[in-house]
């Protein structure tokens, strides 16, 4: 075996052995393939399922690139030499048949997933009252709405854990995508919408949250903190806040509303009932809604 083949071969056993082990290390650390809710968790295997299923092509043609690449080489007499081959029937079947039944199969999964982790459908299987959340995209920040307990946060949302979260998602500003990577796929939040996203967590913990959608100059920074508790923690978190936290008037709310980066969390009270309602609503009017509306 000729020097150049030996370096090949090492080359390829690093790829698949030493390689995939430093690719294990590194895809541990990735936050999608290590997730810490329901919903995560059967994303995170229509990810995996879907990967594998594709390596069944790449994965070959890697070997084969490789193997033909040694096979052939100049100093290998022994080789075959077919200048005039053209077709193989066995050949055209196998590199036709089986991408297409990967591809029927990867259809059928995707519709299945499409329609079981639909972000609008509410889950299922839990007898926990569900929490109700309306997140509002601004620039570049994110106000955290909670009707039912009259309170409102930025960049900091809290709740209990194995309870499903019922969000309501908007904007007052450019389109934008809310996202927790630990618990689930990210939903689009644009202005005079109202979208949905239906989440769990298995446990306690402190999740990151951020911007998935390119808004301007401070958009790396719209980041904000998720953290599930138990019920008794949530409990008193809401108590805190109300005792402790200033009203979120509408003159309040104008101010929240400008431009604004890096902003650290803040707790409100809630002044004006239905506010979330109103932001989707003033988009709605040809000179958008005044708040005197």
């Amino acid at each position: 075996m000729g020097t150049r083949a030996k370096i090949a071969l090492i080359f390829l056993i690093f790829l698949l052995v030493g390689g995939g082990g430093v690719l294990y290390l590194f895809l541990g650390d990735i936050t999608v393939l290590n997730p810490q809710g329901m919903i995560g968790e059967k994303q995170k295997d229509l990810i995996v399922i879907s990967t594998l299923l594709m390596l069944i092509v790449v994965v070959p043609v890697l070997l084969l690139t490789f193997w033909s690449s040694w096979r052939y080489r100049a100093e290998n007499k022994k080789a075959n030499y077919s200048p005039h081959w053209w077709h193989s029937t066995t050949a055209e079947v196998v590199w036709w048949s089986i991408p297409c039944i990967i591809i029927v199969i990867l259809g059928i999964l995707t519709l299945k997933g499409s329609h079981e982790l639909d972000p609008f459908k509410p889950i299922s299987g839990t007898n926990t009252k569900p929490i109700r959340i309306q997140a509002v995209a601004l620039q570049w920040k994110w106000l955290f709405i909670y009707p039912e307990q009259n309170i409102a946060t930025v960049n900091y949302v809290q709740f209990p854990e194995k309870t499903p979260l019922n969000f309501e998602i908007s904007a007052d500003a450019p389109m934008n995508s809310f996202w927790i990577p630990a618990l689930g796929g990210q939903v689009y939040a644009m202005p005079g919408m109202r979208a949905k996203l239906h989440l769990i967590t298995d446990g306690a913990g402190i999740y990151r949250g951020c911007s998935a959608n390119l808004s301007g100059s401070g958009f790396s920074g719209m980041n904000f903190v998720a953290k599930s508790t138990s019920e008794e923690d949530f409990e008193q978190w809401v108590q805190s806040v109300k005792q402790s936290s200033a009203p979120l008037t509408m003159d309040e709310y104008e101010q929240l509303v400008k431009p604004s980066q890096y902003v650290p969390p803040a707790y409100y009270t809630l002044g004006h009932e239905g506010l979330f309602d109103w932001i989707v609503m003033k988009y709605m009017e040809p000179a958008h809604a005044t708040r005197h509306d």
